[in-house]
């Protein structure tokens, strides 16, 4: 599990190698990452956008923006959380993904919340640092 903390946001994710649907021959590998978001803070937050840089093996490098998380632009309260489950795909057996999430307040202003990078590994292959 990975976690961080923006004021008084709290990210944690959980990557899951997704065997079933990933093809090794292909070079295509899947994961599914749990991701749970809970407001620490004394202020309602909307999360409003998404970003995520997902980095594989090579070096090759995809960028992902939108609006909200699964479809969902979810509000927290304070003490409240939100899950979900989202996956990514790579045509490499490890990566790492890293991003950030804009939350705004009733009074609209805006501010980002880090996602801490991830860790993308197969367990079936070993992992060679540089």
């Amino acid at each position: 599990m990975y976690s961080a903390t923006t004021r008084s946001i709290k990210v944690t994710v959980k990557p899951v190698y997704l065997e079933d649907q990933s093809s090794p021959a292909e070079n295509h590998y899947v994961w599914a990452y749990q991701v749970r978001i809970e407001n620490l803070g004394a202020e309602t937050v909307q999360l409003r956008n998404r970003y995520w840089h997902i980095t594989d093996a090579h070096g090759r490098v995809q960028e992902v923006r939108g609006a909200g998380v699964v479809g969902e632009q979810p509000v927290l309260r304070p003490s409240q959380a939100f899950e979900y489950t989202s996956s990514t795909q790579l045509p490499d057996s490890s990566g790492i993904m890293v991003g950030r999430y804009q939350m705004e307040t009733p009074a609209g202003d805006r501010f980002d919340v880090d996602v801490p990078a991830f860790s993308l590994d197969c367990p079936h292959h070993a992992v060679r640092l540089n």
